[in-house]
């Protein structure tokens, strides 16, 4: 059994005024994005939207010294990009759609998602979104060490540091075993 995780792609992470806009790169996903989404849905696969949720100044999270506010709880910064938001919300309520907020770089940490995956017998997920780099990486890395297959969307992840966007892939292939499609 397959699960998708779509990871991050909101308006902030992708908008051109995004607060934290991985920009082009990360828009021109987005109807590879929304195809694979809708792929997944039609098919009754499990669908995982794993969004950024941050406080508004909150001084002690990590990543308050590390990255301008973003993905602000009751923000439209949070809102999926583009039509992918449509897609959610025509879809929300089948019970193969699931929409979790997590406070960490993995969709894995401080949430609920391995025990869903889990109970649905799922053994291989399916990355999409952004940043390639921090929390495709970040939630790739737990999957391998919780024993998840791992495939990798290439053309369904970006990042706004596209060296490093590189040296993920190659990190997801050659350290974590991951199927790069």
């Amino acid at each position: 059994m397959k699960a998708l995780l779509n990871i991050d792609y909101t308006y902030d992470f992708v908008a051109a005024d995004g607060k934290l806009t991985a920009g082009e790169p990360a828009q021109q996903l987005h109807d590879y994005i929304l195809n694979v989404t809708r792929e997944f849905i039609v098919n009754g696969d499990y669908t995982i939207f794993a969004i950024d949720a941050h406080e508004e100044d909150d001084k002690y999270h990590p990543e308050a010294k590390l990255f301008p506010p973003h993905n602000i709880v009751g923000t439209s910064g949070r809102d999926l990009y583009g039509e992918l938001e449509s897609l959610y919300q025509e879809n929300k309520d089948k019970k193969n759609i699931y929409y979790t907020d997590k406070t960490r770089y993995s969709a894995f940490a401080g949430t609920d998602v391995e025990q869903r995956l889990r109970a649905r017998g799922i053994t291989e997920i399916h990355l999409v979104g952004v940043c390639t780099d921090i929390c495709i990486l970040h939630t790739a890395i737990d999957a391998y060490n919780k024993g998840f297959d791992i495939v990798i969307h290439k053309d369904g992840v970006s990042s706004f540091n596209l060296d490093a966007h590189e040296t993920a892939l190659q990190h997801f292939k050659n350290s974590l075993g991951a199927e790069i499609i």
